[in-house]
């Protein structure tokens, strides 16, 4: 009777134990990214960043190919960047809010653009998350000069002002990542571009050594934009 009392006992104990560990283990800090391609698994830095994350954090990127401030919102993605109880929101558009996108897309960077952002600030701030702007991440689009000329900079002036107004933290990456081209130079920067279906460089998206690149660039800009985050972060 007392062996299978005891054999009972042990059997619990292989179930309950570990599912009380779980339990008792402290939450993981998380960081939600939402955004376009230029930010999501497929094609984007998100990857990146995620891999410079401490231990005691994670990253859950619901950024969406082909989406914008406003598509992104109307098709219930914020919602589940909401609902994933964040305590610190990336977010990153502008690509797809330019007027050649179509009007299920395409924000003003005066008006609706600014509108849409602020939503995303007020209702990251309802739910005790930490919103945090990123102006886009800039094409790779080189001028005979040899310098980037980017035609997404009234999406990133209208962030940049937006963050001001609401006192919302901006991480410049458009500046950031243009400055990192030009000192790199194209040969180099090509070596971190997609590739369209006919094998071209894609001077929008990154593969993986892209990613790689840019997430760290992320990282390194967030700790120095926000301390008390930095311990969140690979040194």
């Amino acid at each position: 009777m007392q062996k299978r009392l005891l054999a009972r006992i042990l059997a619990l104990a292989v179930v309950i134990l570990p599912a009380l560990a779980q339990a008792t283990a402290p939450a993981k800090f998380r960081f939600v990214l939402a955004g376009d391609s230029t930010v999501s698994t497929s094609s984007g830095w998100g990857p990146g960043f995620a891999d410079h994350l401490a231990a005691d954090a994670q990253c859950l990127d619901l950024a969406m190919n082909g989406r914008s401030s406003k598509s992104f919102l109307l098709e219930g993605h914020w919602k589940k960047c909401l609902d994933a109880k964040p305590n610190v929101i990336l977010i990153q558009f502008g690509h797809n809010d330019q007027p050649d996108k179509g009007p299920d897309r395409a924000t003003d960077p005066a008006t609706t653009y600014r509108d849409y952002l602020s939503i995303y600030i007020d209702e990251a701030r309802a739910i005790g998350a930490q919103p945090i702007l990123v102006t886009s991440l800039s094409r790779r689009t080189w001028g005979e000069d040899g310098r980037i000329h980017s035609n997404l900079t009234p999406w990133v002036e209208a962030a940049k002002k937006l963050a001001a107004d609401k006192n919302v933290p901006l991480l410049d990456l458009h500046t950031a990542s243009i400055a990192l081209y030009e000192k790199l130079g194209k040969e180099a920067i090509n070596e971190l571009s997609a590739r369209t279906a006919a094998g071209e460089i894609d001077n929008t998206h990154l593969n993986k050594k892209g990613a790689e690149v840019i997430g760290a660039l992320v990282a390194q800009e967030l700790a120095t934009l926000t301390p008390g985050l930095a311990a969140h972060l690979k040194p």
